[in-house]
């Protein structure tokens, strides 16, 4: 039987209860406050970064490529090597786990946890992501303005004691906010949410998670101004003869984005082996960082100047090439060695980088036939970042919303959906499930899959098992057997730890012969090293292994140091618990309550 806690409600929910007696109504409510939350998170957020930045190079201004031009170079490995040591310790001393987080963190929340999150580590990370980005690491703020914002929704939902679905609701709602506080984008931050976060549309999610992106929107505009992330000329494409050149740049985008992504691994595990604490590594890649940017300055933070430079064509073919190289160098040392950031404005320059050099061969390639290198440069951005991100949708949209070009938009999911292809046939994984595979966490078995995987065998398990002693006789065994409703029986030491089992087939011709019966006891005759789950595993592991091993029940010992026998886990009991989950999940979808 599956015995959950049960969750009682906050006054302040109560209340709203008696109020109003419809939870999606409340939900609406909630959706607005976190909404508001997410939204000041984000801007807080940037005003953190300028603030760092002015410290560090003397503005807080974007355009930080032409006044970093004019510094010693001096200067610019200073910031960039103290302020990563200054990074290094804070993450090491004040982060739970020692190491930065994200949107994979978000995504496990999601998936796993109920739509739980440490508040303390989304401030933490905020912090630790600004004062990277600040000090020049060549990372981005929209996935630690994700992380925050969805840490907020769910602070709100921990205060409240809302249930898992509606925790995850909240969640979602500031995710979406503080994407479309940052691209002042509200139909993207909805379906970044749905498509990232949540991992499905639920209906029931639907309508908060589009109140929340609309009101991170306005408190955005509200601070900003109503501007765009980048200011794009008006780009469009000549002709649809052009789809050709549209459908290789998908390909190279594609190529593009697994060449990142394992760069950033192997960097990762490069500096692992770094002698040394792990506090002193960020320092070293700021080093790094700082070498390359006294030559780039283009790599310096989140590059959106760069990005916007590109989309106006102001940069040659030459150093587009050498862009594309530096920025994907650069942002893998800077995650690889720890520094706090995300990966979105990072792929969206360096799509933007190829996109525009694409775009300069093809149009000396076919001059009459070619839209010029601007529309090559949006569609590679939006390529090499929805790969990067596994956000296909989404990251349509914000180009939509950011060009408000149809045509154009035709011709960037053609090439998303041809990248996200390739990425997914030979990488298999976004970015955030690589993340989330690193820490042990697969979630590419679809939504099902995360279902099993947030049930535990301890929760599910029945306590009671049918043992005997390992110094029991047969006559002894014989009459558990007969009286065992599953024909086996776990045989255990005098500590209580599992060594082994016994059906009647162990027995043999001892069944039945009674003179060896005082001669022979259970340890004789035991089957040693039965398959076995330890009581934290998760049932997609306990799935696996009954289906692997073809057993209808498996013991369940303490954990891997402690075999202490605690209880039987039925395959029954597994595929009833999932149907629970399954159920109450669809319902989620399906039902506006």
């Amino acid at each position: 039987m599956l015995n959950l806690p049960a969750i009682r409600p906050s006054r302040i929910l109560m209340r709203m209860r008696r109020l109003v007696r419809n939870d999606q109504l409340i939900l609406a409510v909630l959706a607005v406050v976190v909404g508001a939350l997410a939204g000041l998170g984000t801007v807080v957020l940037r005003q953190g970064i300028v603030l760092v930045q002015s410290i560090s190079f003397g503005t807080g201004a974007e355009n930080l490529i032409s006044y970093v031009g004019q510094l010693p170079w001096w200067h610019i490995l200073l910031v960039t090597t103290f302020g990563g040591l200054v990074v290094g310790v804070f993450i090491h001393f004040a982060m739970p786990g020692r190491r930065p987080q994200g949107v994979a963190k978000v995504i496990e929340a999601s998936a796993l946890r109920g739509g739980r999150m440490s508040l303390r580590a989304g401030i933490g990370a905020a912090v630790a992501s600004a004062a990277s980005i600040g000090v020049g690491a060549s990372v981005g703020r929209e996935g630690p303005a994700v992380h925050l914002g969805s840490t907020l929704g769910a602070w709100v939902a921990e205060k409240l004691h809302l249930t898992r679905s509606l925790s995850r609701a909240l969640l979602g709602c500031g995710a979406a906010a503080a994407v479309a506080a940052s691209f002042n984008a509200p139909i993207a931050g909805a379906l970044f949410a749905h498509e990232v976060v949540v991992g499905h549309f639920a209906l029931s999610a639907f309508a908060p998670i589009v109140i929340a992106s609309v009101v991170g929107t306005i408190v955005s505009r509200v601070v900003f101004g109503d501007f765009p992330a980048f200011d794009i000329h008006e780009q469009s494409l000549a002709s649809f003869l052009e789809f050709p050149a549209v459908i290789g740049l998908g390909v190279l985008s594609g190529i593009m984005a697994i060449m990142f992504m394992r760069a950033t691994m192997l960097t990762e595990d490069s500096a692992a082996k770094l002698p040394g604490p792990s506090w002193t590594r960020p320092a070293i890649g700021g080093f790094v960082v700082g070498l390359v940017a006294i030559v780039f300055p283009q790599i310096l933070g989140v590059g959106y100047e760069a990005t916007g430079l590109a989309l106006q064509g102001q940069f040659p073919l030459a150093l587009l090439i050498a862009l594309v190289v530096v920025k994907t160098f650069t942002t893998a040392i800077s995650i690889g060695t720890g520094f706090g950031g995300g990966v979105f404005p990072p792929s969206l320059m360096i799509g933007a980088m190829l996109g525009g050099a694409y775009g300069i061969v093809a149009t000396s390639i076919f001059p009459e036939l070619s839209s010029g290198a601007g529309a090559y440069t949006i569609i590679g951005m939006g390529a090499v970042a929805a790969a990067v991100l596994g956000a296909p949708i989404s990251t349509t949209l914000i180009v939509f919303e950011l060009t408000d070009d149809y045509p154009l938009t035709i011709a960037v999911m053609v090439a998303v959906v041809i990248s996200s292809v390739i990425t997914q046939q030979f990488q298999g994984k976004s970015f955030f499930n690589w993340q989330l595979e690193r820490s042990g966490l697969d979630l590419k078995g679809g939504f099902e899959a995360a279902l099993l995987r947030g049930l535990l065998v301890r929760r599910i398990m029945r306590a009671e098992s049918e043992t005997v002693s390992i110094g029991a006789n047969l006559p002894e065994i014989r009459a558990l057997l007969q009286d065992s409703e599953t024909g086996e029986l776990f045989v255990t030491k005098e500590d209580g730890a599992l060594f082994g089992t016994i059906t009647l087939h162990d027995l043999s011709d001892a069944a039945f012969d009674h003179d060896v019966d005082n001669l022979i006891n259970a340890g004789d005759i035991a089957r040693t090293d039965p398959p076995v789950l330890y009581a934290g595993d998760d049932l997609q592991t306990a799935n696996k292994l009954i289906r692997d091993t073809g057993e209808h029940y498996i013991a369940i010992v303490e954990s891997a140091d402690n075999h202490k026998l605690v209880g039987t886990l039925f395959e029954t009991d597994v595929m009833a618990a999932y149907n629970r989950a399954l159920i109450e999940a669809r319902h989620e979808e399906h039902d506006a309550a």
